[in-house]
């Protein structure tokens, strides 16, 4: 009865406190952030220029980068800039909407990433398994509706960490110990129940991630099948060449995330300095190196940064 009556405490803005027990030295850390930033930011417009613009490269995969670059750029404007703020001018206020809104936009864009990941590695499946049928599989509407379904995947299991926020009362603390606002981090300052939060957050991430994580793993099953059949040397190495770049993109994408979302909720003797390090990682080095992978391990994309960026003659060297 008491709990029904009590008044639902809605703060004006929450205190980012940045990385807890480094707040002294966070101004150095500020330097190699703000540099991933950049690079993150050149990297991918310069994926994004080579691919749009170079017809050679309208093709499935191609487009499949192109869309994990977009939401790269998207995943990093909605939240370096802030932590550059909190890091360089102490500025570590932030409006509730605007709380509600980066957490809304990290969330969401983390589960669009990971479907993108599973339409690569289906791609990947189908060019080497089935190379005859491709172009009729992975037909641009198809590709189409892959990226309609990855936005409407991220919005879907998204949006319901909005209503459940805000039915939390903040009536202890406005201080959130991270550098942006992240679902458990904001409900653990609560004074309300956050079981459903705890579930919901959970079971989300589990269906998401497992999900994706298994049908990853059932292609590059196939995949390794198929290319263990063949009995040339040289054409094994250029097929798992091929799928390198998107198994390091995995990898890389992977490790932070899982090592961030297990110690939300698991991770109690893990020093807080350590996961919001880590969590600061996750959101910069698989959108900065997202494109370095690309454009070393993938052939077409890197003759066509040479050709445009340097010429010709560099390209034939």
């Amino acid at each position: 009865m008491l709990e029904a009556n009590k008044s639902l405490v809605r703060p004006e803005h929450f205190i980012l406190v940045g990385i807890p027990g480094l707040e002294d030295v966070q101004f150095w850390f500020s330097i190699p952030l703000c540099s991933m930033f950049l690079l993150t930011i050149f990297g991918n417009t310069v994926m994004l220029y080579v691919i749009l613009l170079e017809e050679n490269l309208n093709k499935p995969m191609y487009f499949f980068i192109s869309m994990l670059s977009i939401l790269d750029l998207v995943l990093c404007f909605n939240t370096t800039p802030n932590i550059i703020l909190i890091f360089w001018f102490n500025a570590k206020g932030i409006t509730f909407d605007g709380c509600l809104t980066q957490m809304f936009f990290i969330h969401a864009v983390t589960a669009m990433e990971t479907t993108i990941l599973v339409a690569m590695a289906f791609d990947r499946y189908v060019a080497i398994c089935h190379p005859l049928r491709y172009n009729t599989i992975l037909t641009n509407n198809r590709i189409a509706v892959i990226g309609v379904s990855a936005i409407i995947r991220g919005t879907f299991f998204t949006i319901p960490f909005i209503p459940l926020v805000n039915r939390l009362s903040f009536c202890k603390t406005m201080v959130i110990s991270h550098t942006y606002c992240e679902h458990m981090a904001l409900a653990k300052i609560a004074c309300s129940d956050i079981t459903i939060n705890k579930v919901y957050g959970l079971t989300a991430a589990l269906l998401v991630v497992t999900v994706d994580i298994v049908c990853i793993t059932l292609s590059y099953s196939a995949i390794i099948r198929a290319v263990m059949r063949l009995s040339s040397n040289k054409a094994k190495r250029k097929l798992f060449n091929t799928c390198g770049s998107h198994i390091c993109v995995i990898i890389i994408f992977y490790t932070p995330a899982l090592f961030s979302f297990f110690t939300h909720r698991f991770g109690h003797n893990i020093s807080p300095k350590i996961h919001i390090t880590i969590a600061n990682l996750y959101i910069l080095i698989p959108p900065m190196c997202n494109p370095i992978i690309y454009g070393v391990k993938t052939k077409e994309i890197r003759e066509r940064i040479i050709t445009s960026f340097f010429g010709k003659q560099i390209k034939s060297l």
